[in-house]
């Protein structure tokens, strides 16, 4: 493959109150992604920080890539640092218009933690056949569907990933053969 992997780092918003560790963990995928070569897609906010915007912190901290992809209108997005080198603007609101922008722009998905906006970014990558990877130990959907399915027809499995290592590893290994 000639260009960059783009990986999506998907993952809780800051009103689900996750931990600073868990942060941390994010901030760290990004920074492996950037090493990696890869760019970091994530789903850029308006209106306070997650663990996608950490992965694009930890992406910029080693030089990477980041494309931030929002919904409504407008670039003013939630990036105090000016990590974010791309901004797509989907006129889209959250809850579906954006998540499918944002997860087709993907070559595989890294999800860590996440609410009902993760849920739903997983289920668009299982129907658009997209590798999903998802951080173990940290809760949220990452956690309830790590190794599992997500429905019967047992397209492609959700695969688990203990540490930002080895979530880096798998998600750039199965982007290569998607």
């Amino acid at each position: 493959m000639n260009r960059k992997l783009q990986i999506g780092v998907m993952g809780s918003a800051a009103d689900l109150d996750y931990s600073s560790d868990v942060a941390a963990l994010a901030e760290r995928v990004g920074e492996l992604l950037a090493e990696k070569g890869a760019i970091v897609v994530y789903g850029a906010e308006k209106d306070y920080d997650s663990l996608s915007t950490a992965a694009a912190r930890g992406a910029k901290r080693k030089g990477g890539l980041t494309v931030g992809v929002t919904y409504g209108k407008g670039k003013d997005v939630w990036d105090k640092e000016g990590n974010t080198d791309v901004i797509v603007v989907t006129g889209l609101e959250r809850g579906g218009g954006r998540e499918f922008v944002l997860v087709n722009s993907c070559d595989a998905i890294i999800a860590i933690s996440g609410g009902s906006g993760t849920l739903t970014e997983l289920a668009i990558a299982y129907q658009s056949n997209i590798p999903m990877v998802a951080l173990t130990g940290v809760g949220g959907w990452s956690q309830k569907l790590a190794g599992e399915f997500i429905d019967a027809r047992k397209r492609r499995p959700v695969l688990a990933a203990a540490t930002p290592e080895e979530a880096v590893e798998i998600a750039l290994r199965e982007a290569q053969v998607a």
